[in-house]
């Protein structure tokens, strides 16, 4: 099966004060729709938002895989002023709790396995630097390349939001467990193909961009 989803940028200055006394969503507090979660290959195209002109940047294909005890996520990014094309794997639990991941791109190779530790490395491929990843798993946390596909599965309604735990590697981050918080969610109607049809908008930030860069999917 095959859907095609769109994603917009929108820089924007926030805050996610507000959010604090919700409870954090993870594998281990996971209200998603496992039902929702099926094998797929599905393509986003993502534009930014720059003043009222929308700029195509790229496309993201997504194929899901479900096995008997795990759960595939490959994520393939074609960005438009990119040669080679980004490429990130995620392989989880049925929980969808991680346990591998993998990302490649022109600047950067990232590996890391999740289990009582998260080790890997990380190769900047501008320096030829290679650092050697060993972290303290603090937290219950979904993948971070996981996370755009999950919100889609949560019990969406008029005005949800919500805190989702992620993992996300950042060399020059002093922890790798953040949050991407769900701003809002409302049905609208949208248009595709000459067909009318109601969707769910879906607004979110998280720690990657420091909150400065809302998501609209």
């Amino acid at each position: 099966m095959k859907n095609t989803l769109y994603i917009l940028l929108i820089t924007l200055v926030t805050s996610v004060q507000g959010f604090s006394q919700k409870k954090i969503l993870s594998p281990i507090n996971n209200p998603i729709n496992k039902n929702l979660l099926k094998p797929e290959t599905s393509e986003m195209n993502w534009f930014m938002l720059q003043d009222t002109l929308k700029v195509q940047i790229g496309k993201v294909q997504t194929e899901i895989q479900k096995k008997k005890k795990k759960i595939y996520i490959i994520t393939t990014v074609d960005m438009a002023q990119s040669t080679t094309k980004w490429i990130d794997s995620t392989v989880g639990k049925r929980n969808l709790k991680p346990r591998y991941h993998s990302s490649y791109n022109q600047q950067r190779d990232i590996v890391l396995k999740f289990g009582e530790k998260i080790t890997g490395y990380y190769l900047d491929k501008k320096t030829g630097s290679k650092t050697v990843i060993s972290e303290e798993a603090e937290a219950s946390f979904y993948d971070s390349n996981f996370y755009p596909q999950l919100i889609r599965f949560l019990p969406l309604k008029d005005g949800y939001t919500g805190i989702i735990s992620i993992f996300d590697y950042n060399p020059k981050a002093e922890k790798g467990v953040i949050t991407a918080t769900i701003k809002n969610t409302e049905e609208m109607t949208f248009s595709f193909n000459g067909e009318e049809r109601l969707v769910w908008k879906i607004e979110n930030t998280d720690d990657i961009s420091n909150n400065s860069t809302v998501s609209t999917y």
